[in-house]
C-alpha cells in the first residue's frame, strides 16, 4: 500500500513530515483554520489554502484505499487472485485505473459471452485469434451443437465473437490507453434537437458547435449540459476515422491483441471483431464515461469559482459601526425602511411610497430626513432590486435637500435577502418584525459586517456563481462550508454581540454550542473573559482549544482577549512583558518596540519562531481586521434602465460575479453587464481574478447592448472602440483597439478543433 503521507506531499510540495502531523491533527479533531493559525510548528507553516488540498486529497486517497481492500478481498474469495494482479492493484492510483482492474472479476448478469462460454465456444474465439490462418467457417464447424444451442457455424463464430469483445472491451491497460487517447483528441459536438429552435433561442451559440473535449471551460460544458438536460442539445463525441476505415483507436485494439489484417483466411473477421468492440463495447463506454469526467471537472471548477466570489463577499470592507438606514425598494408595495444602529440593532422600522401608484415622494423624503435625523444615520443602503434605480434618485434627492445630515449612500446586492427574511433564524432574530421588513435589515447589516450578516444565509442564495444550480449539491454545501469557515476564522467573532449564525462557523464551536453560547449570554450577562466559554454547557476543553484563539472580548478582564493571542500562548506574552519591563497596556501597539523584538528570543519546547512572531505582529495591531478599506459606487445620473444605455458611455459600477471568462459589473440599469476575460487589460489575463474580484469598484465602457437578450457588453479597456464607432469609420485609427463580441464563430472553433484532431491522429497512426 503506498503510504498516502508520501503521495499528498509529492503532490503539494512539502514533506512527508508537514503532512503525516496535519493528518494526525485532523484525526485529533482539529479544524483546518485552528491548524493553520495555531499549529505551525507541527506543520511546518502549511497554509489553510495546503491544508484544504490535503483534506480533500486525504478523504480521496483513503476511500481509494478501502475500496482496494475489497476488491483484493473480492477477487481473493473468487481464487482469481494471482502476484501479478495483486501487484498491479496495489500500484492504482486512482479509482477509475482500480475499476479497470476489477471490471472482468466483478459481478455481472449473464452476458452473450458468458452465454457463448457456457455453449462451449472460448476454445474456438482462442483458436482464431491464436491461429488466423484457420478459417472461421471451417473451424466452427466442429463446435455446431444443438444440445448447447449452436444451431449452426454462424452462431458459432457469433458466440466466439462475443468472448473476444468482452476480453478486449475488460483489458484494463488498454481501456486506459483509449480513454487517454479520446480525453485527448475527442471533439465533443453539440447539435440542435429537431422542432426545438424556438424554445432554445438561448443556446444558440450550441446549435452547432464543437470543441476538443478536453479543452471545453467548465461554462460552456455546464450551459451544454444544462441544454441536454432541457431537451434541447444533443451531445456526441467524436473522433476522426483514418487509415482506409480502421480508425486509431481500432488499431490500438488490434496492436494490443496482437491482431494483423496480413490477408489470412481469420484476419478479416478478426479486424470485424476489433472493429464491434471499439463501436459496440468500448466506445459506448467511454463516451459517457468522458462526459461524466468532462462535467465532474467542469462543476468542480465552478465550485472552486462559486468558493472565490464567496469568499470575496464575504471579505469585503465592512462599513464599521455605524448607524444604519436600509432601503428595500419596491413599487406598489412601498420601499421597506429599517434602521440598525452601530451595533446592528434595529431601532425603527417603517415602508414609505415614493413610487406609483402613490407618489408620494417629497412625503418619503421627508420621513427618510427625520428619521435620519433622530438616529443619526451616516449611511443609506439601497437594495439592487426592483425599484433600486428609481430610489437610489430618491436618497440623492434626499442628500441635496439635506445637506446637514451628511448622509452617503450606498447600492447593495440584496441576493438572499428575501431567503434570511422568511427562514428561521430570522422569525427568531427578529420575531417582532413582518416579513417583509427583515429584508430592509439584512440590506442595512449586511453593509455594516457583510460577514456577520452573509453568514446567515446558505451561500448557495448568495447568488455569485456559474452554473451552480447544475453541480453536484453536496459538493458545493461542503466546499462553501469550508470557505465560510476559513473567512469567519481568519476575521475573528465578537464573543458578545457575534449571533448564532456566526458562532457556529468557529473553529470547534457546533450549532448547538453556539445556541448555548447566546443563551448563556442572555441570561449571565456579557463574556468577561474567553475562560467563561468553559461555563457554558456542551462547551468542553477540545472545543475551547479550537475555538478561543478566534473569539474576541473587547474591554474585558484581560485585553488579550480582544486579540487573536490563543489563551495557551499568554504565558509567552507575559514572557514579552517581563522583557520589557513595561505594563501590557504599555507595550501593545509600540509598533517601533515590537519590531526590534527577536522572536528567537522568547521560544520554549512548545511555542517556535512561527508562533512567536505571529503574537508580536498582533500586538502590534491587537484585533486587527484583515478586511480592506469601505468604498461605494456612484452610478451616472439618468441612466436608470437598460435603453438608457448607449454605445462608449463610461459608467462606475460593481463587480457582483466573476467567472472564468470574465466579469458581471453592476453599473445601475437592473441588468449587470460583462466584461469578457478579453477585455479586462491591455495584457493576456487568464484568469479574471488575477484584475477584479466581486465587490471591486471600476470603470468600464459599454461597448454593445442587446435590449432582445438583455445582455450588456463592456470594457474595462477605456480606449476600446464600440462596434458603433467602427461603424463611423474609425475601425483603422491608430492606437484604437476593436472589443470582442461575445461568442467567436462555432463554425471557426470547429474547424480549428478538427484541424488539431487530424494532426494529432497522424501522430498517433505513426506511433500505432
Amino acid at each position: 500500500m503506498k503510504n498516502i503521507s508520501r503521495q499528498i506531499a509529492g503532490e503539494l510540495g512539502v514533506n512527508p513530515e508537514q503532512v503525516a502531523a496535519a493528518i494526525a491533527l485532523l484525526d485529533e479533531g482539529a479544524t483546518v483554520p485552528f491548524i493553520a493559525r495555531y499549529r505551525k510548528e507541527r506543520t511546518n507553516g502549511l497554509d489553510d489554502t495546503q491544508l484544504r488540498q490535503l483534506e480533500t486529497r486525504l478523504s480521496y486517497l483513503r476511500e481509494l484505499e478501502e475500496r482496494r481492500g475489497q476488491i483484493l478481498e473480492n477477487i481473493a474469495k473468487q481464487g482469481s487472485l494471482t502476484p501479478a494482479l495483486e501487484k498491479e492493484l496495489q500500484q492504482a492510483e486512482t479509482k477509475t485505473r482500480l475499476e479497470d482492474l476489477y471490471l472482468p472479476f466483478r459481478p455481472k448478469r449473464r452476458t452473450k459471452a458468458q452465454i457463448a462460454r457456457e455453449a462451449g465456444l472460448e476454445p474456438l474465439a482462442e483458436d482464431l485469434l491464436e491461429n488466423p490462418d484457420h478459417h472461421p467457417e471451417a473451424t466452427a464447424a466442429a463446435y455446431v451443437d444443438l444440445n448447447k444451442g449452436v444451431s449452426d457455424t454462424q452462431s458459432a463464430l457469433d458466440g466466439a465473437r462475443q468472448i473476444l469483445m468482452e476480453r478486449f472491451s475488460e483489458d484494463a491497460s488498454l481501456v486506459g490507453r483509449l480513454r487517454d487517447y479520446l480525453w485527448e483528441n475527442g471533439i465533443l459536438k453539440s447539435t440542435l434537437i429537431e422542432g426545438k429552435m424556438r424554445e432554445a433561442a438561448k443556446y444558440s451559440d450550441y446549435f452547432e458547435y464543437a470543441e476538443a473535449i478536453a479543452k471545453i471551460p467548465s461554462h460552456r460544458a455546464l450551459a451544454m449540459f444544462r441544454g441536454r438536460t432541457e431537451g434541447f442539445l444533443r451531445l456526441d463525441l467524436e473522433v476522426a476515422d483514418e487509415a482506409g476505415g480502421a480508425g486509431v483507436c481500432e488499431l490500438m485494439i488490434a496492436q494490443r491483441m496482437g491482431i494483423k489484417n496480413q490477408g489470412r483466411a481469420a484476419d478479416e473477421w478478426l479486424m470485424k471483431t476489433v472493429a464491434w468492440s471499439w463501436k459496440i463495447k468500448i466506445f459506448t463506454h467511454l463516451e459517457s464515461e468522458l462526459k461524466i469526467r468532462l462535467r465532474e471537472t467542469a462543476e468542480a471548477e465552478a465550485i472552486r469559482v462559486f468558493g472565490s466570489n464567496i469568499r470575496d463577499l464575504l471579505l469585503a470592507a465592512p462599513a464599521g459601526n455605524l448607524t444604519i438606514l436600509g432601503l428595500d425598494p419596491g413599487l406598489r408595495t412601498g420601499v421597506k425602511v429599517a434602521i440598525v444602529d452601530d451595533t446592528g440593532k434595529v431601532v425603527e422600522t417603517t415602508t414609505i411610497y415614493p413610487h406609483a401608484p402613490k407618489r408620494q415622494w417629497d412625503q418619503s423624503i421627508e420621513a427618510l430626513a427625520q428619521l435620519s435625523a433622530r438616529h443619526r444615520v451616516a449611511l443609506v443602503s439601497i437594495g439592487n432590486g426592483t425599484a433600486s434605480r428609481e430610489t437610489d434618485k430618491l436618497v440623492a434627492e434626499l442628500i441635496r435637500r439635506h445637506p446637514e445630515l451628511k448622509l452617503r449612500k450606498v447600492v447593495t446586492s440584496e441576493a438572499g435577502a428575501s431567503v434570511y427574511s422568511a427562514s428561521e433564524l430570522a422569525s427568531s432574530e427578529l420575531a417582532e418584525l413582518d416579513v417583509s421588513l427583515r429584508g430592509a435589515v439584512s440590506i442595512a447589516r449586511r453593509v455594516q459586517d457583510p460577514l456577520a450578516e452573509l453568514v446567515k444565509i446558505d451561500p448557495k442564495a448568495i447568488g455569485v456563481g456559474q452554473y451552480q444550480h447544475d453541480v453536484n449539491q453536496t459538493h458545493l454545501a461542503r466546499a462553501l462550508d469550508s470557505v465560510v469557515e476559513d473567512c469567519v476564522n481568519r476575521v475573528g467573532v465578537d464573543l458578545n454581540t457575534a449571533s448564532t449564525a456566526l458562532l457556529s462557523r468557529v473553529s470547534g464551536i457546533s450549532q448547538v454550542q453556539a445556541q448555548n453560547i447566546v443563551g448563556y449570554r442572555e441570561e449571565f450577562g456579557l463574556f468577561r473573559n474567553r475562560g467563561a466559554l468553559l461555563k457554558v454547557p456542551r462547551v468542553g476543553a477540545k472545543s475551547y482549544e479550537q475555538a478561543a484563539g478566534f473569539l474576541r472580548v473587547v474591554g474585558g478582564d484581560n485585553p488579550l482577549d480582544a486579540s487573536a493571542v490563543h489563551p495557551e500562548a499568554y504565558p509567552v506574552v507575559e514572557r514579552i512583558i517581563a522583557f520589557a519591563g513595561r505594563p501590557v497596556s504599555a507595550v501593545v501597539g509600540d509598533i517601533g518596540y515590537l519590531k526590534r523584538l527577536k522572536p528567537s528570543d522568547f521560544t520554549d519546547e512548545r511555542f517556535g519562531v512561527p508562533t512567536v512572531a505571529d503574537i508580536i505582529l498582533e500586538l502590534e495591531k491587537p484585533g486587527r481586521d484583515p478586511r480592506g478599506e469601505f468604498k461605494t459606487a456612484s452610478f451616472q445620473e439618468g441612466i436608470e434602465k437598460i435603453s438608457d444605455l448607449s454605445p462608449d458611455m463610461i459608467l462606475e459600477g460593481t463587480v457582483t460575479n466573476v467567472t472564468n471568462f470574465g466579469a458581471f459589473v453592476d453599473i445601475g440599469v437592473h441588468q449587470d453587464g460583462l466584461v469578457h476575460i478579453s477585455s479586462m487589460s491591455e495584457k493576456f489575463v487568464k484568469d479574471p481574478r488575477d484584475i477584479v474580484k466581486a465587490g471591486d469598484l471600476v470603470k468600464v465602457k459599454v461597448m454593445d447592448i442587446d435590449l432582445v437578450r438583455h445582455r450588456i457588453a463592456l470594457s474595462m479597456r477605456l480606449d476600446d472602440i464600440s462596434d458603433q464607432q467602427q461603424s463611423k469609420g474609425l475601425r483603422n485609427q491608430p492606437g484604437k483597439k476593436a472589443a470582442k463580441s461575445f461568442h467567436r464563430s462555432s463554425e471557426s472553433r470547429e474547424s480549428k478543433s478538427q484541424g488539431a484532431l487530424a494532426e494529432a491522429l497522424k501522430g498517433a497512426l505513426k506511433k500505432v
